[in-house]
């Protein structure tokens, strides 16, 4: 039982020390790792040694494919690319349903795009088309919110995603993560639109208000991509994962020969991004392209450094558990129980709604989990997806004032923090509740 009290001791320390104290995620997942490791009475010539491995483990499999992704995403919300994307979106789904345009919009773009800096990008385009149509402004938010959080929560390459897919021993396996994160995201999303729907008679003062219109928002691009260009840095390194993902299938649906081992290599995360990031250089224009990339990758290292540490620290910390004898002796108790999927869930739910960040709480409720998923029931290829599913849907659970996405979207959107609450905050748990219970009923079809 104390090793039970000391994990939870563990736990409270990281949600105090990130929500009360302020202390930088990377610093607090460090010292939990050190705690952890003196509480759990591992032998102090091997505390350093785990600690280094686990950090270094982790980030050998996932640290560059973290750079590449965010340089990529970058370069398309620097270059009007996400706008050309959105515009696109709305182009083939006209204007009839202006709230699953919106959604489709948000869905899309926060695969490369961070939401924050996707609903920041799209908000102009949100206002100009809830004016345009007599859209409940609410009701666009909530739309354009929840799209975005979807897929910033469930597919990679969103750094998040990516972390967690690297804890779980899911690095070569990327494929499989993005077409099942697709289908659940998918879930998500609905779930959310849902819930736009009935924020149509809430408030805000954006229309009121309007600051700039979406048409001077796309001038301060300039000459904006084509659709190929804009949609191929994110779309063709999408592709070349999932084919490599089949092609490396135990059955060889593409036999072993040399176009294997062309799709093979090129379906490499890594090599699949790095492909990307050529597509993505193509959106650069003018003259001074190589300045323009040297500013785009200087900013992208500047975003991933953080997400880079944080996961690095996770991995350690995860390595540290694993060193544990708390994984043996919680096994016959999580057996009895059967929680499967639903432990990830609540961790990660527990994480984000205490300190707020997405990404903190995917990487460390995945970092926590990792050595329970034998114990778990969860110990194959599709549990360990599952697993990244379950614990996305709790890093969605849920947005609200410590999270900073919940005052992006409430103060670009002029909406009160009472209507924030009952509109976005309100989807957001929809959206947890709704695809953990997918995940689950899925798990008992298929685990």
């Amino acid at each position: 039982m104390h090793l039970v009290l000391i994990l939870v001791a563990v736990i409270i320390f990281i949600v105090f020390a990130t929500s009360r104290l302020k202390l930088n995620p990377f610093i607090t997942l460090l010292l939990a790792s050190f705690l952890a490791a003196f509480a759990f009475g591992l032998p102090l010539s091997e505390i350093e040694t785990t600690i280094r491995a686990g950090f270094g483990n982790i980030l050998g499999y996932i640290g560059l494919v973290i750079v590449l992704g965010t340089i990529i995403g970058v370069i398309l919300e620097r270059t009007g690319a996400a706008i050309v994307m959105a515009e696109t979106i709305i182009k083939l789904l006209g204007q009839k349903f202006p709230t699953l345009t919106m959604s489709l919009v948000g869905f899309i773009v926060s695969i490369p795009v961070f939401c924050d800096s996707g609903y920041v990008i799209l908000n102009s385009l949100k206002r100009s088309m809830a004016r345009t149509l007599s859209v409940s402004p609410v009701a666009m938010t909530v739309a354009l919110s929840t799209g975005l959080f979807a897929t910033h929560t469930m597919v990679p390459p969103t750094p998040g995603p990516i972390a967690a897919a690297g804890n779980l021993g899911l690095e070569n396996n990327l494929g499989l993560v993005i077409g099942i994160g697709l289908i659940f995201a998918i879930i998500a999303a609905l779930a959310g639109l849902f819930w736009a729907s009935r924020c149509k008679n809430m408030t805000s003062t954006e229309l009121e208000q309007a600051e700039e219109a979406f048409e001077e928002a796309r001038q301060h691009y300039g000459e904006l991509p084509s659709a190929g260009k804009a949609f191929a840095p994110i779309f063709v390194p999408i592709l070349l994962i999932c084919v490599g993902s089949v092609a490396s299938y135990p059955t060889a649906p593409l036999g072993d020969g040399l176009l294997y081992e062309i799709l093979n290599f090129l379906g490499k995360p890594l090599n699949a991004l790095l492909i990307g990031l050529g597509f993505a250089l193509t959106l650069l224009q003018g003259k001074g392209k190589l300045d323009e990339f040297g500013r785009h990758t200087s900013k992208g290292l500047e975003v991933a450094a953080p997400i880079i540490l944080i996961t690095g620290a996770g991995g350690a910390f995860g390595a540290v558990l694993a060193a544990t004898p708390l994984g043996s002796y919680l096994g016959d108790t999580l057996s009895t129980l059967g929680l499967g999927v639903l432990m990830p869930f609540i961790v990660a739910a527990a994480l984000k709604s205490a300190q707020g960040s997405s990404t903190v709480a995917l990487v460390t409720a995945s970092a926590l989990v990792a050595p329970l998923l034998p114990q778990l029931g969860l110990d194959s290829d599709m549990g360990r997806v599952l697993t990244v599913m379950a614990v996305g849907a709790g890093a969605m659970t849920v947005s609200h004032a410590n999270d900073s996405y919940f005052w992006v979207v409430s103060q670009f959107s002029k909406m009160t923090v009472a209507t924030a609450y009952k509109s976005h905050t309100t989807a957001t748990l929809i959206m947890g509740l709704v695809t953990i219970a997918a995940v689950w009923l899925t798990s008992l079809a298929v685990l």
